[in-house]
Parts: C-alpha cells; structure tokens; sequence
C-alpha cells in the first residue's frame, strides 16, 4: 500500500515507545539472566536434594513482564537429608535426566515468552505500519484536496481573466467602430457639405448664366422694343396725335376705356413670369403704370407704389418687360395707359 505514494512520509515517534521498549527489553534480560542462574546453582546442590518436576501443560501461562523493579532471586529451598541409595549411579542418572528435563523445559518457557514478545512486537509494527499508512492516505488526501482547490482556483482565475480579456478586447472593438463609425459619419457629412456646396455653386453657376441670358434677352427686348417705340413715335409724329396726350391712371388712353376685366388679363399673362423664390413676411404689394401702344407694345412702366421689398419690386418689373407685347383689348387695341396691382401671395 505503501507503494502508491511517491514520497512517504514517515510517521511521527510517539512519545514514551523507547522508553517502553527498553524496559521490556531489560525485563527479558533480567529473566534470562535469572534462568541461566538458577540452572548453574542446581548444577552446583549437592547430591541428594529433593526437587518436583511439572510438566509444561502444567505450568501456568508466563505473565508478561512489568515495568517494575527487577525481581530478588529466590532463596533455594534447604533440601532435607535424604538417605543414599543404594544404586548411586542410578539415582545420578535420574538427577540428570531430571534437570535435562527441566532445563529443556525452562527454554521451551523462554522460547514460547520470546515468540509471545516477537509476535506482540510485530502486531505492534503492523498496527503501527497501518497508523502511519492511515495517516499518509490521509494527508495524501489532503494533499489531492488542497491540489484540486488549487487547480479549481487557478482555473476560476484563468476564467476570470479570459472573461476580462474578451470584455476589454469588446471595449477596443466598440471603440474602434464608435472612431469608424464617427469618421465614416465627417467622411460623410463633409462629402455632403461638398456635394451641397457644389450644388451651390452649381446653381449660383446657372443662376448667373440665367441672369446673363436674362441680361441679353431683357437687352434685346429692350432694343427691340426701343426700335417699335422709335417706329411708333414716328407713326405718330406723322398723324400729329402724341403720346403724352393719353389720360393716366383712368385705363383710357388713344384705344379708348379699357374694358372691365382687361387688368386681370394681364395680370394673368404677367404673372407667370414673375421669377422670385424668397419668402418675405406679409402680403408685400406693388403697383406699376404701364403705357401701351394701340397694338399692346410695351411703351413704358413705372412703379406707382413700392411694396417696401425691392427685389420683389424688380422682379414685378422684370415680368412686366418679359410680357411685351400685352394683350389688346375687347376693341382690338390696347388702351394707352393703365395701372396693374401684383401681390406676392395671390
């Protein structure tokens, strides 16, 4: 059993076993002795004494010796006087024997207490050897119980920093796509504040072009609308009747009265031309007289009254010169000299 453990440990002395041991070990000396010493006084009696013999299965078990004072050795027994036989050789003989006898049996004794005391010595090693292999089974237990706590505890340890390694490596990779998701987010919104700010400049690029074609197309009506005026002034320096002579302000003009819902018809053909995207609080209203050739021409325009927003005011002029020619009138010809009302949210 002793063979499953690498490394036995030896059992701890208990105390009092010397001390014990060597008692009982000078007991046996101490009767060894008292043996060897009563076989050399019967040696040395004299003839004649008297002396009963008992055989072993008479004697009484040995008591096992005490750890007490080594006993006195006895006093040997005065033999009375006992007559010679008559055959001294024979009597001699049986004294001998006799003792032979004796002595043979006072070492079976001997003999039978050493085997007693060896087969006691050894169940006392056995019960010993069987204390101390209790004792390392169990401290080897120990030992395994403490080892697998130990690898239990290394193995919670080694859980909990995997644990904390996977949560930290988790904090870098949500930190790394909050960076990622943040720079895609500028990546984006810059990539939208150049898209915004090329369409801008885009629609500042066309709306510059437009107001250039406007510039050249208003630049061309006004030519030619210059070149009709000059031709109708010359028409009318002929027949002797002058433009200045037309009523403002009245509808009336060479053409005549306009007729009733002839400012609506043109309002109608002025204000899809109207171009104008701001947004201006109120209802911003602008007035303008315009003078006309009996062929509706588009002699002149004033603003009779500003709406307070100039750039609504230009754009109204704007649509006004766009219109040329406006339409005529019931009659046929256009009146001379009428006043159009534009409002920006009609």
């Amino acid at each position: 059993m002793t063979q499953m453990f690498a490394r036995p440990t030896p059992p701890e002395p208990e105390r009092g076993t010397g001390r014990s041991f060597l008692l009982a070990l000078l007991m046996h000396l101490l009767l060894l002795a008292l043996l060897i010493y009563g076989m050399r006084w019967q040696n040395s009696s004299p003839a004649g004494s008297q002396a009963e013999l008992w055989t072993p299965a008479e004697l009484n078990p040995p008591t096992p010796p005490q750890p007490q004072a080594p006993p006195q050795p006895p006093t040997p027994p005065v033999a009375a006087p006992v007559p010679m036989p008559e055959n001294a050789d024979i009597a001699l003989q049986k004294e001998k024997r006799r003792r032979e006898e004796e002595a043979a049996a006072q070492a079976k004794l001997l003999q039978q207490e050493q085997q007693q005391a060896q087969a006691k010595l050894q169940q006392e090693i056995l019960r010993r050897q069987q204390e101390q292999q209790q004792a390392e089974a169990a401290k080897e237990k120990a030992r395994q119980q403490k080892l697998a706590a130990q690898q239990k505890a290394a193995e919670a340890l080694k859980q909990q920093q995997q644990a904390q390694k996977q949560a930290e490596q988790k904090a870098e990779q949500d930190k790394i796509a909050k960076q990622k998701a943040e720079q895609e987010a500028a990546a984006k919104k810059k990539a939208e504040q150049e898209a915004a700010a090329k369409k801008k400049a885009e629609q500042e690029a066309a709306a510059k072009k437009k107001a250039a074609q406007e510039a050249a197309a208003r630049k061309a009506e006004e030519q030619a609308r210059q070149s009709r005026l000059a031709a109708l002034r010359g028409a009318a320096g002929a027949t002797g009747n002058g433009l200045g002579s037309a009523s403002a302000g009245n509808g009336a003009g060479a053409g005549g009265t306009a007729s009733p819902g002839y400012a609506d018809r043109v309002r109608r053909r002025v204000k899809p031309n109207i171009v104008y995207t701001e947004r201006n609080p109120g209802n911003p209203t602008t007035v303008i007289q315009v003078h006309l050739a009996p062929d509706g021409t588009l002699l002149s325009q004033r603003i009779v009254k500003s709406s307070g927003v100039p750039s609504w005011d230009q754009a109204v002029e704007r649509a006004v010169t766009r219109s040329d020619p406006l339409p005529r009138d019931t009659n046929g010809k256009a009146p001379s000299s009428f006043t159009i009302t534009f409002r920006q949210n009609d």
